[in-house]
């Protein structure tokens, strides 16, 4: 009895210690509720994560991507040729977003106060959302696709442009107002 009361509480101990070593984890429910808490403020290792989880989100968008080109091309769709042709050309278009996107996570990494790179990504992200949700309206793309068409709205619109790329353009016009002159008073009394 002794030991199976010592085994019973080192198997909950087992199963409780992950789920504290994994305080801080950085999910889109995390950014979301920090944009809920007008907490526009991102540290430098929320700022890394935020990077790491976009990239994630598009190497997942462009998995898919493959499935789906595979899919028309095998014919294991059920899609006309001029369709497939049609949309085989809206998916070589999402991997250049998808390669963009990428290369600008690189930048960000490098330089997180780059604001060209900060706009192209997000423009890359709203790319893939609108593409992907025009996936999901489609009946034979939808069970591919799946939930990642408004996951990927949601980094792109409310997380990355709320709490990255907002603060970074405020930032940077701070930066570039130009200095306030003082006017100088005219002294009274003398003339030229």
């Amino acid at each position: 009895m002794k030991y199976l009361r010592g085994f019973l509480g080192l198997m909950i101990l087992i199963f409780y210690l992950p789920s504290f070593s994994y305080a801080e984890d950085y999910d889109l429910r995390y950014f979301l509720a920090k944009i809920s808490l007008k907490t526009n403020e991102l540290f430098k290792n929320e700022t890394a994560e935020l990077l790491d989880r976009i990239e994630g989100v598009i190497e997942r968008a462009q998995r898919i991507r493959m499935k789906l080109v595979e899919g028309i091309q095998t014919g294991e769709m059920d899609i006309r040729y001029q369709d497939g042709k049609f949309w085989i050309s809206r998916l070589e278009n999402d991997q250049e977003s998808i390669e963009t996107g990428i290369q600008q996570i690189k930048l960000l990494r490098e330089k997180p106060t780059h604001l060209v790179a900060a706009i192209n990504l997000f423009k890359s992200l709203k790319d893939l959302s609108s593409n992907f949700n025009a996936y999901n309206n489609m009946p034979s793309f939808s069970a591919f696709v799946g939930d990642v068409a408004p996951e990927i709205e949601l980094w792109a619109d409310p997380v990355f442009y709320k709490l990255f790329l907002m603060p970074l353009a405020q930032s940077k016009n701070i930066e570039k107002a130009p200095p306030q002159k003082e006017k100088k008073p005219v002294p009274k009394g003398k003339k030229p």
